[in-house]
């Protein structure tokens, strides 16, 4: 008798516990790519716990198309996709796709222009006579030709190839002379993996104004209809972001557990320079981990307006939302 009496206890202390804890909701995350080193925030916070406190299960998605971190979103499809900051421009000012930034993943580009050493190009006017290749089709296009004129040189002198993502195998079968579209923490630590020394150039030493190198999309409805929803989850990866600057080697073999290394394997030597390389950009002093400055939109919004990328000159609200 006196065991019924205790496992009735036990239950009702049971379910008057359970009757309190958060509802635990799926949160769906759309990556722009297979997990690197860009995404240890997330897998910090998961393993750790932080997305729990918050009542959120995170579920993570690999983009089956380029640009489904974008209109998964659109649709409703995923709480938030990682998306690029121009393309994301595009879709709200010419197709007036809902959805908006809530917040900046890097505050400053990766992009960069590479080539091997013994190309000699250091700038854009060194790219006239050579032939790039590129990802990121028209923005890259138009970029190139704006660095390129800033420079004082003429992008017409340029035989430019879509090599779409093979950057890599471009540039190590000489294919091309320098590649415009890999990452500085990503491609650059690999051709030195492989033991080819680069140069490499950002856009922005040439006059082009900052921007982020990937934001945060949402569908701006979903979220004003559960803003403690999305602000939770940026508490979440906030917290993330400490452990990974706190132990950037610890957040690297965290990754390499949750590597898909059938699609994309990871070398932990590369990972490590890119998570060195990713840290200062993605907070700097004078910006905070997931902060955005109107003024980097409307930059950018007013260079694509210029250069006829864009249909509408839109502003820095109608793009961003802080939470």
């Amino acid at each position: 008798m006196k065991k019924i009496k205790y496992l009735l206890l036990f239950l009702l202390v049971f379910s008057f516990s359970f009757g309190k804890e958060k509802k635990i909701q799926d949160f769906d995350v759309i990556l722009d790519w297979y997990p690197n080193a860009i995404h240890s925030f997330l897998y910090i916070a998961d393993e750790k716990g932080y997305f729990e406190e918050e009542g959120i299960n995170l579920v993570i998605h690999y983009p089956a198309n380029v640009s489904d971190p974008i209109a998964l979103p659109a649709v409703k499809k995923a709480h938030v996709g990682m998306y690029y900051l121009h393309q994301l421009i595009m879709a709200r000012a010419n197709e007036n796709i809902p959805v908006k930034s809530i917040g900046a993943i890097v505050q400053k580009p990766l992009n960069v222009v590479i080539a091997p050493e013994n190309k000699n190009i250091k700038r854009p006017k060194n790219l006239e006579g050579k032939t790039v290749g590129y990802s990121q089709g028209y923005v890259a296009e138009r970029l190139l030709q704006t660095v390129i004129k800033n420079d004082g040189g003429d992008l017409s002198k340029t035989n430019l190839i879509d090599v779409g993502f093979d950057l890599l195998t471009a540039t190590i079968t000489k294919k091309v002379d320098a590649t415009f579209g890999g990452f500085v923490n990503h491609e650059v630590p690999v051709f030195q993996d492989k033991g080819l020394e680069v140069n490499y150039f950002y856009p922005t030493d040439f006059g082009f104004p900052n921007y982020y190198e990937e934001v945060f999309v949402a569908n701006e409805d979903m979220v004003k209809d559960n803003p403690e929803l999305y602000k939770g989850f940026l508490r979440a990866i906030a917290k993330g972001f400490e452990d990974m600057k706190n132990d950037p080697e610890g957040a690297v073999d965290l990754l390499l557990q949750k590597q898909e290394a059938d699609q994309f394997p990871l070398t932990k030597t590369v990972e490590m320079k890119s998570i060195n390389i990713l840290l200062p950009l993605m907070e700097t002093k004078e910006n905070k981990f997931l902060s955005q400055d109107k003024k980097v939109w409307e930059e950018n919004i007013q260079w694509m307006y210029n250069e006829k990328m864009i249909n509408k000159k839109i502003n820095s609200k109608d793009i961003m939302m802080e939470l």
